[in-house]
């Protein structure tokens, strides 16, 4: 009995051992947090290898209660290095971190059990089976994965304001989705801060540091270097790696094997900063940090100016591009560049003159924002240059070979500048790399006369030789237009993409004169298109029918042919054409020429092979193409685009004829508004307008504009909602099919959302393609933009905010309201006769 309690006894103290040695059900082990375990304060996880570590901490000394999930580098000693937080905006009391039962998802709680954070992108049940761990990787990244090996969330792909080499900027070319660095609000408060920095939207070329919405900085332009090494010395480099593709363009960092802790890092103060551990010091080290000088900020020098980071030993200074000068003097003088630069010489009228101008190349620059990528394929070196010379808005232009680089093939390309040149910079031998030269229309004196290359290649050009070439020069151009002077006067200059000849027959009785862009010869566009054949025509618009044509230079391109009997006379024509040869946007169809000969009008287009939205939106053999990405980058697209016309172009421009027929797509569906010619111009105090003549398409008119004849830009935005709630429909606005018994779209629209059925709306052919929450955002932006009351109707800016920003920006929208019963087709036929006396009505039908 005796030996039996003893035996007893002695089970019991070894289980307590046991016990005792075990690891805790609550405590993690080592670099992992398993289903079932918890992360609290104190207990950080580490990497294997020991570089990194996650845990809670607490930035502000003063406030230690305010904790944060965070990963910092565990193998340097002194003040914690946080390169990661995952409650940015919501510090805990007593926080713990858990692995959902099948370990898809981290949930961050506080004391009370609220849940402050959760990792977002999982696949919900992956592990379920056989739930595996998140781990810290040794890089720094906290990774959750499936049985198979897949990535399932990673903390890499959720920037903080800190880069560590593996990390990367992505920016997807369809839908301008991508990723940013945020700073932290202070050295104290890792709360998001009020400069971020990642890839343009605008411009997948380069990178920018926003304030904000404002740019502060940006990079050089990708001049196609698929990787850029940066020496620190002792081994140490710093690798920079380009993959553009045609889903979306990566640029990720790296550093050589063994060396030394480097990352990047966005301050709060809003300087980008290039760091190494220096375990000497035991501090880091700087070693690059941009804005490098004040004039290198976004803009600082004003138009046409520029900042010369070579003014060595002086300080870093503006310059005024070559041909212009300060805008205001002794403004300048004084240190204050706002008002920019101005031509010293302006150039000859459009037409007039262009064997007058030239170009005067400045190298070594990083060239300036707001380009336009030429498309077309690989243009060379030539073909860019004549460009830009044969469009008159063309202010500048540059050209690269990215061969060898280039992940999509294009292997040349083209920029152009049509508006002002802001934030240009002359940049050291030292990235040199990522420099191009630029090339600045001038007069032809200036442009002979003026600089040809940049000061260090001033210094070994030998003053002979360019006196002979400027005497060669002045003495070829005057053989030239001796021997053609004859021949320009005698005939209409024919239009070959990318050259200088501008008509001379415009401006003779046809009300074009102030034309901007070149003409081409009847004949040969009637030779082009089979004398305008049926086997040709590609479209019919509001005004006329459309052709495709293959000009001889073998471009190909789409002819819009007004008819004789359209409404749309030699007015509408001109202001048609000359719009678009004025405003420059991706998310605009691009004009190549014209032709006025007799009673004919033609505009010269880009060929877009997709033709019109409503070709294959409401056709229901190929509808299916457009899967969700696809229309939410369509609707994204049009949106910039709208933006661009009301507030971002030189010009307040509306629309006033916007519908998916006139919504082009180009080869990989991106959009481009097309038919200009019913737009207005306003000027830059005018709010709206008057007027007698209603212009539009049934169903896409805004209710005052029908009713009253106002328009304004609330007008197009009206016009856009409900193009918008096409395309998520696919249901046609004037068609009663698919909307049950409800006279309208926007009506049927409104009532399924009021029900809480807005998700009845979709397209059935987006099946397995659709993000549910984006598509509902979608919904009620659209029935926001066609609230009757124009007032109650967002801004474009506010629409393109809202989409951007995704299903985050749902909770602050307001209420849509029920909209007024629309009249049918026939009701509002009868109002308008009975008005007739008092405003003319054109209706433009789909095409």
């Amino acid at each position: 009995m005796d030996m039996s309690r003893r035996a007893k006894c002695t089970i019991v103290a070894l289980t307590i051992v046991v016990c005792l040695l075990l690891p805790h059900p609550c405590a993690s082990d080592g670099d992992q947090l398993a289903v079932g375990e918890k992360l609290s304060a104190g207990q950080p996880l580490v990497s294997d290898g020991g570089a990194f570590a996650l845990g809670f901490f607490s930035p502000d000394s003063a406030r230690p209660a305010r904790q944060y999930l965070g990963i910092w580098y565990n193998s340097i000693p002194g003040p914690r290095t946080v390169v990661w937080v995952a409650n940015r905006e919501a510090p805990a009391t007593d926080p713990t971190l858990a692995l959902s039962n099948d370990s898809s998802t981290l949930v961050l709680s506080d004391a009370d059990g609220r849940v402050l954070w959760a990792s977002t992108g999982g696949i919900a049940g992956v592990n379920s089976s056989s739930p595996l761990p998140a781990v810290l990787e040794n890089d720094g990244n906290l990774v959750l994965r499936s049985p198979n090996g897949t990535v399932v969330w990673q903390s890499f792909d959720h920037p903080t304001d800190t880069f560590v080499p593996g990390m990367k900027t992505w920016l997807n070319h369809r839908t301008h989705e991508g990723n940013r660095i945020v700073s932290w609000k202070s050295p104290g408060d890792p709360a998001p801060g009020s400069f971020s920095y990642g890839l343009d939207p605008s411009n997948s070329q380069q990178q920018l540091i926003w304030n904000g919405t404002r740019p502060y900085w940006r990079t050089p332009v990708w001049t196609g270097s698929a990787v850029t090494t940066y020496y620190l010395g002792a081994g140490t480099v710093v690798y920079t790696t380009v993959v553009d593709t045609e889903e979306e363009i990566t640029v990720r960092f790296t550093v050589s094997e063994g060396a030394a802790p480097t990352r990047y890092v966005l301050t709060s103060s809003g300087s980008f900063q290039l760091l190494s551990w220096n375990g000497t010091a035991s501090a880091w080290a700087t070693l690059q940090s941009w804005p490098s000088t004040d004039c290198s900020t976004y803009g600082h020098c004003g138009a046409y100016g520029y900042c010369d980071i070579l003014a060595a030993p002086a300080p870093a200074a503006c310059r005024c591009l070559d041909g212009f000068e300060p805008a205001n003097a002794a403004e300048w003088s004084a240190g204050g560049f706002g008002q920019g630069c101005r031509r010293k010489d302006q150039l000859p009228p459009c037409g007039d003159g262009g064997e007058e101008e030239g170009f005067v190349a400045m190298a070594g620059m990083k060239v300036p924002d707001r380009f336009l990528v030429e498309e077309g394929g690989n243009r060379s070196a030539e073909e860019c240059a004549a460009s830009c010379a044969g469009n008159c808005s063309c202010a500048a232009y540059a050209y690269a070979n990215l061969q060898s680089s280039s992940a999509k093939g294009e292997v040349r390309r083209c920029l152009v500048w049509a508006g002002d040149l802001v934030d240009a910079m002359m940049l050291g031998a030292q990235w040199a790399a990522t420099a191009d030269t630029l090339y600045l229309r001038v007069p032809l004196a200036a442009a002979s006369t003026g600089r040809k290359t940049s000061k260090i290649a001033l210094k070994v050009a030998v003053p002979v030789l360019a006196g002979i070439l400027l005497l060669t020069s002045i003495f070829f151009v005057w053989f030239c237009r001796f021997r053609d002077n004859k021949r320009k006067t005698e005939s209409q200059k024919k239009l070959i993409p990318g050259s200088t000849n501008t008509s001379t027959e415009i401006g003779k009785g046809d009300h074009t004169g102030d034309l901007e862009f070149p003409s081409i010869r009847l004949a040969d566009i009637v030779a082009a298109t089979g004398n305008f054949s049926k086997t040709f025509m590609i479209g019919r618009g509001g005004f006329g029918k459309v052709y495709k044509a293959t000009l001889d230079s073998g471009q190909v391109v789409a002819v819009k042919r007004l008819s004789k009997d359209s409404d749309q006379g030699a007015e509408e024509f001109k202001n048609e054409a000359i719009l678009i040869a004025k405003l420059q946007h991706r998310n605009l169809v691009r004009l190549l020429g014209c032709c006025t000969e007799g009673a004919e009008k033609l505009l010269i287009y880009e060929y877009l092979p997709n033709k019109g939205l409503d070709t294959i939106l409401f056709d229901n053999a190929r509808r299916s193409v457009l899967d969700w990405p696809t229309r939410l980058g369509i609707i994204k697209g049009v949106a910039r685009g709208l933006l661009y016309l009301h507030q971002d172009s030189r010009l307040t421009v509306i629309h006033r004829d916007l519908k998916a027929s006139n919504v082009l797509l180009d080869a990989e569906m991106r959009p481009k508004i097309a038919d200009f010619g019913m737009a207005k111009i306003f000027c830059d105090d005018q709010v709206n307008a008057n007027t007698r003549r209603v212009v539009g398409t049934y169903g896409y008119i805004a209710p005052e504009y029908s009713a009253e004849g106002v328009f304004s830009v609330k007008s197009d935005v009206y016009s856009f909602g409900v193009l918008l709630l096409e395309i998520v429909s696919g249901v046609r606005i004037s068609s009663s099919d698919g909307i049950m018994d409800f006279p309208s779209l926007i009506v049927y629209a409104w009532h399924l959302w009021s029900e809480g059925k807005a998700d009845e709306l979709l397209d059935p052919s987006m099946a397995g393609t659709c993000s549910q929450d984006e598509a509902l955002l979608c919904i009620h932006v659209g029935l926001l933009c066609v609230e009757d009351d124009p007032s109650r109707r967002p801004l474009m800016s506010s629409v393109v905010s809202i989409l951007e920003n995704g299903s985050a920006s749902s909770l602050s929208l307001p209420t849509p309201n029920q909209p007024a019963y629309l009249e049918t087709m026939e009701e509002k036929k009868s109002d308008l006769d009975n008005t007739r006396n008092t405003m003319a009505l054109t209706v433009l039908q789909g095409r």
